[in-house]
């Protein structure tokens, strides 16, 4: 009898998916520089002697009232340009599922188990310090959320010879972060729910349906529709973002047997994503960077007495200790139940230093913090002062295991791409996250 496959936890890619998904990485690395230098122009203006000019900036209202669209633009850069996020993020999940390693269920369940693991670790210590303390429960989401393009941007300068099945497990478990994250938003914090609305916005994301069923690419048909389906659930009551990962599903991610099938080429998805990508990872997460992230902190001491409320507290120690606890436990048990093996050269340290990393939440839970807590609040400010040093305690902790390990990542990364036939990694070729 033949003996079953062996399976491993963090086993690698065929070559040709690990060039796609380098391709990506080296994308949202280049975001994560743009997201990181927004965030902190913002929050330098925010306790600059010109903060007022910041706060009048970011409440300047702009749009047509009469459509319920006059926001400000701190709202419009959440519910705006933050659409266009997800419906990169829908794109994404739907060619990870249907064409990449989510459709091996052999190759998913490490990263879905994770992800799941970083997801319901976090909320729990969360809640657990919010009851213990007497605080605020509704914020439970808040540390939940991985950004990967934050944490891509870590990579770059910590771990840019980390191995492909390592890139692949990242990209992938932030990918199933993502679908959570779009769940949690949609169920939990949906304030008030008109129906008629909702019912209307199906009528443009059904004609917008066809059409790229029909792979057309007409942008003066497309993004008219798009945008009527944006403001129509915006006007539902669901967040405003759901609309984009909706549009992002509709999109077919391989070709039809008429145009060749999928041996002859990428799908409209993936030449949707190459068009949107640069304008999500350049310009609209900077940008809602730039106006979410500027608060006012105080000072040392300020950030000092703000982690002796519960709130802030449950947050920071949901995405420095729940992250990596979730991930890791999750993908032991992953591991205990299913009898896998690490990928020969990686050790559960590596696993631990992806686990640390993905504590970094920025974007998502900014957003997560304003849908709980209310856009402009002061409870607002005090769970993005705790989202930016969560974040930048798990950046830090992350770029000291993985440091470590950087000879062992240079032996792989070698190896790979001599196994692949391309020039070596130390022999000069750094440009790879």
């Amino acid at each position: 009898m033949a003996s079953p496959r062996r399976l491993f936890l963090l086993g690698p890619a065929s070559w040709a998916e690990a060039r796609r998904i380098a391709d990506i990485l080296r994308k949202e690395t280049i975001g994560g520089a743009l997201l990181l230098i927004a965030a902190v122009a913002g929050l330098v203006w925010a306790n600059s002697p010109w903060s007022e000019a910041y706060a009048g900036l970011r409440s300047a209202t702009v749009g047509p009232a009469g459509w319920h669209l006059d926001l400000s633009l701190a709202a419009w850069a959440s519910d705006g340009l933050l659409a266009i996020f997800f419906f990169v993020a829908g794109l994404e999940l739907k060619r990870e599922f249907v064409a990449g390693d989510l459709r091996d269920p052999r190759r998913a369940v490490v990263p879905v188990v994770a992800a799941a693991g970083g997801v319901i670790v976090p909320a729990l210590l969360y809640l657990l310090v919010n009851v213990l303390l007497d605080g605020e429960v509704r914020g439970w989401a808040t540390p939940t959320a991985t950004d990967i393009a934050f944490a891509l941007a870590v990579l770059a300068v910590v771990g840019r010879r980390l191995p492909a099945a390592l890139r692949t497990f990242l990209l992938t478990l932030a990918v199933v972060d993502d679908l959570l994250a779009i769940v949690i938003i949609a169920v939990s914090y949906t304030s008030h729910l008109s129906v008629l609305p909702l019912l209307a916005a199906v009528v443009p994301l059904g004609v917008f349906t066809v059409l790229v069923q029909r792979r057309v690419r007409s942008w003066w048909l497309l993004l008219p529709l798009a945008g009527v389906t944006w403001g129509l659930v915006h006007a539902s009551g669901v967040h405003a973002t759901v609309a984009g990962v909706l549009l992002g599903f509709a999109v077919p991610v391989l070709r039809s047997e008429k145009a060749g099938g999928p041996e002859a080429g990428p799908g409209l998805a993936e030449h949707f994503e190459h068009r949107f990508r640069p304008i999500s990872a350049g310009v609209a997460v900077p940008l809602f960077a730039f106006l979410s992230a500027g608060v006012p902190l105080g000072g040392l001491g300020g950030v000092t007495n703000l982690l002796a409320d519960p709130v802030p507290l449950g947050v920071v120690v949901g995405l420095v200790v729940g992250k990596p606890l979730g991930i890791m436990a999750a993908t032991w048990l992953t591991a205990r139940f299913t009898r896998a093996d690490l990928d020969e050269g990686l050790a559960w340290v590596d696993v631990g230093g992806l686990a640390v990393l993905s504590g970094i939440g920025f974007t998502v839970s900014l957003l997560i913090g304003e849908l709980a807590f209310g856009l402009g609040t002061a409870r607002d400010a005090q769970v993005k002062v705790a989202v930016l040093t969560g974040s930048l305690v798990a950046a830090l902790l992350a770029a000291v295991v993985l440091r470590l390990r950087d000879r062992a990542y240079r032996r792989l990364a070698d190896e790979e791409t001599a196994e692949a036939g391309v020039p070596s990694v130390s022999s000069g070729d750094r440009g790879t996250p």
